[in-house]
């Protein structure tokens, strides 16, 4: 076997003569210390030149041999012959003053030779110490020559004066004093960017002094006041505008404290705000004004139910036979007096946040040149604009410090706010009020909505009704810490459902292994529940293994509804509704219309625990393919783990709902990003589906309430059992031809087989609505006539080939079957 050889490593020209064997850790501490001792001797030779340097100049300009050992003590430099030889150098020759800089760098080289500073850039210190000694050299040799009187140097030295004498015979005095400053304030804005905000400001006073103190003008008066401005008005025609508002005499004049004032007050810009929607307040501290956004009065909907009462204008009724239903009413929910509110926050308290949020701004050196405050049922929303120059990341970098200071928890740093040129602070309300179901159901914008399947989640800080469509989005991931209301959420989004839909419209598969927690919804079982064939008796599944074969039989649902579309034509489950309601489409051929099927799995991360792979895959193959054929999801945990939110989870389902978690980690696993730690619990919940999270405070519902609506259901005529999913196929099921079991034969077997030579036509659906029976019944029927030799085997969505042409062949085949 060949020896495989070592590649040699080239040394570098250091490493070959040996010099990091000697340069090392102790001995650069060492050349350090003795840096600094030289830079402390050159400061001290500096310093005594002032005094004695007229003394020493005729020995140190016409230096004669033996006079540089000083034995008669000839130099007066307390540094002896060899400080007066360098300070002669560097300040009369060179640089003058400025010349103080060389022992400083000279230290900075010493500090981090000795480890002090191990991360100091030399270079960037080398470069930027003389680029300033040149530049006060020139500048020493031209302003202050005039007052050094009679010294024996230069405050700029030799270096300084021949720069001055140079340039100003090309230029003249003008040009070097320009180009001196343009040097200076390029030096100045490469270190810190408030060189550029300091410059504006002496640019335009005027401007900075106007943004400092403003002046608002806010009209409470009648409906002509209504018509406002969003402008500021310059100066020039203030005249004009207050010569209108004299002749019109109706506004007032409100300061902060409410109290109205009979002169007239002189200002300079005029600035006026919707007076409908919006109250301005101006704050004394730190020269601010702070505008207060009023949440709107969401519009009220019209009458006792928000669901749509009109019978659809189709040939075909969806509704049929249950034309009479009646949705459930408003008076079912409880009313809270925090539904009417409109100020949910008082003036004290939204004062005080906003003082404590511009003093620790203002500690750690932001400026901000105005902040506007927005008041929702649970948070506030400060929105600031900082000064030009401020970076973001400074400000978000204070939100510890910002929490620190309101003593709150939950606070939230946007920085910046998607779609406005502001950072956003959210800062949780003192007294947090209830966002209730019957607020957000009985208004306008619920009741008018046209979504496939509504679901509202609550309101936003803006008060406004924040809604989504479940067959969107289409799947829905909802996690959060035990007691932070995620089981709330789940109950908001059943009764939204609920409230607009019909029970042919919308089917709920319901999974609990708590076995608690959707128990309220049981006697509703068989109006909007799905179920297999065996758990209908108890259609609200708390079983692993019943969960598992309730999965798999959604898909085989699933696989059985795209084969229809694809019959049908139809791209979804919306187009394929529309036409079998217009008679497109043959209910004969198996077509028939598909209600919405809504799978909802709380304690996801226990069905994980218990069966891992085998809960997984079907899930995830609803989740990838279902979205056509109606069939959606919604899946909630406490543990929002790796090991249960998987990456195929996370894939398949976009729609997420972050409810407030203990750690950073764990609102990345749901949301990708951070967050969902920093909210304060209560229903306090980020919805995201692509792009910016939303802020949502969730509705309130609870379980009287569910109890008063299931009441109201179950008191209605309905479907009498839930709607059957078809049983999966087991692993042992028979193929087309096997034997058939005389003695097992359905009571319906031979009326099914008369019915199907008469008419010549095999289908599964057209048994089911003859005989008023269950999918899964109306199967094995099929299988057993396929057994038996009366129709062939099953191709697809057609209907299947009936072999027994005339009544004749079908009774003798019948009187064989029954010997």
């Amino acid at each position: 076997m060949a020896r495989k050889k070592t590649e040699r490593k080239s040394k570098t020209f250091s490493e070959a003569i040996g010099i990091n064997n000697i340069i090392n850790d102790k001995t650069g501490f060492v050349m350090g210390l003795i840096l600094l001792c030289v830079a402390l001797f050159i400061c001290i030779a500096f310093f005594s030149y002032f005094s004695t340097g007229q003394a020493d100049q005729s020995l140190v300009t016409d230096l004669r041999p033996g006079e540089v050992e000083n034995t008669g003590r000839e130099f007066q430099n307390y540094c002896g012959s060899i400080g007066a030889l360098l300070s002669y150098a560097l300040i009369s020759r060179c640089f003058g003053i400025p010349a103080f800089i060389i022992p400083m760098f000279i230290i900075l080289c010493s500090v981090r030779m000795m480890g002090a500073y191990k991360k100091l850039n030399l270079w960037k210190w080398f470069l930027g110490m003389a680029l300033v000694m040149i530049w006060l050299s020139i500048t020493f040799a031209k302003f202050l020559t005039p007052l050094m009187g009679d010294q024996v140097f230069n405050p700029g030295g030799d270096h300084g004066a021949f720069c001055v004498q140079y340039m100003e015979n090309l230029i003249g005095p003008p040009g070097l004093v320009a180009i001196l400053v343009i040097i200076m304030i390029a030096f100045l804005t490469y270190i810190t960017s408030e060189t550029i905000t300091v410059v504006r400001k002496v640019l335009n006073p005027i401007g900075y002094i106007r943004d400092k103190v403003k002046f608002t003008v806010v009209s409470h008066d009648n409906k002509e006041a209504n018509d406002a401005y969003d402008t500021i008005i310059p100066a020039a025609e203030q005249d004009d505008v207050l010569d209108e508002t004299e002749e019109n005499n109706h506004t007032e004049a409100i300061e902060l404290m409410d109290e109205t004032v009979s002169e007239p007050v002189e200002m300079e810009p005029i600035i006026s705000k919707k007076a409908i929607n919006k109250r301005e307040k101006e704050a004394e501290g730190d020269g601010l004004t702070m505008t207060v956004d009023t949440p709107n009065n969401e519009e009220k909907a019209s009458g006792r139910t928000v669901a749509d009462n009109n019978m659809p204008m189709t040939p075909i009724n969806p509704r049929e036979p249950f034309t009479r239903w009646k949705f459930p009413t408003l008076d079912l929910l409880k009313e809270y007096d925090s539904d009417s509110k409109t100020s949910y926050v008082d003036k004290e308290e939204l004062e005080a946040n906003k003082d404590r949020i511009i003093k620790v701004l203002n500690d750690f050196g932001v400026q901000i040149r105005s902040i506007r405050a927005t008041v929702g049922p649970t948070i506030t929303l400060y929105e600031i604009t900082p000064a030009q120059g401020v970076r973001i990341s400074k400000i978000k970098n204070l939100e510890d410090d910002i929490a620190l200071s309101l003593a709150a928890i939950g606070i939230r740093i946007i920085a910046p706010m998607p779609g406005k040129g502001t950072i956003g602070i959210e800062v949780p309300n003192a007294k947090p009020n209830i966002v209730s179901m019957f607020s957000i159901l009985n208004s306008k914008k619920f009741q008018e909505s046209n979504m496939e399947l509504p679901i509202a989640l609550g309101k936003t800080i803006t008060n406004d009704v924040y809604m989504v469509d479940l067959a969107k989005i289409p799947h829905l991931l909802v996690a959060g810490a035990t007691g932070q209301g995620k089981s709330v959420g789940l109950n908001a989004i059943i009764t939204s459902l609920l409230y607009k839909k019909h029970p042919n419209e919308l089917k709920i598969v319901l999974v609990d292994p708590k076995k608690v927690e959707f128990s309220v919804y049981a006697p509703i079982a068989d109006h909007f529940m799905a179920a297999v064939e065996e758990n209908e008796e108890e259609p609200i599944i708390t079983d692993v293994q019943k969960v598992v074969k309730t999965l798999k039989g959604l898909c085989v649902l699933m696989d059985e509804r795209y084969d229809l579309l694809k019959a049908a034509g139809a791209r979804n489950i919306k187009e394929y509704n529309k036409k079998f309601l217009n008679h497109q489409l043959n209910p004969e051929e198996g077509h028939d219309f598909m209600p919405y099927i809504v799978v909802i799995i709380d304690e996801f991360g226990d069905l994980i625990l218990t069966a891992g792979k085998e809960i997984e895959m079907p899930i995830t193959r609803i989740a990838q393919l279902a979205r056509a054929v109606g069939i959606h999801m919604i899946i909630a945990t406490q543990r929002p783990t790796t090991t249960i939110i998987t990456g195929n989870i996370k894939a398949n389902f976009p729609g997420r709902i972050a409810f407030r978690v203990g750690a950073m980690m764990d609102s990345r696993i749901i949301l990708d990003r951070p967050g969902a730690q920093q909210l304060v619990g209560r229903g306090d919940m980020l919805y995201l589906n692509g792009g910016e999270p939303a802020r949502v405070q969730c509705a309130f519902v609870d379980t009287p309430e569910v109890e008063n609506i299931t009441k109201f259901i179950a008191n209605q005529s309905g479907p009498v059992s839930p709607m059957e999913i078809p049983e999966p196929a087991s692993d042992d099921a028979a193929g087309g031809g096997g034997a058939l079991d005389t003695h097992s034969l359905d009571p319906l077997f031979e009326d099914a087989a008369r019915a199907i030579v008469l008419n010549q036509q095999g289908s599964t659906s057209m048994i089911q609505r003859r005989f008023s029976i269950g999918y899964n019944r109306a199967g094995r029927l099929m299988d057993q006539m396929e057994k038996a030799g009366i129709v062939g085997v099953a191709q697809g969505s057609k209907p299947r080939e009936v072999l027994i042409g005339d009544e004749m062949s079908l009774e003798a085949l019948l009187t064989t079957l029954r010997g």
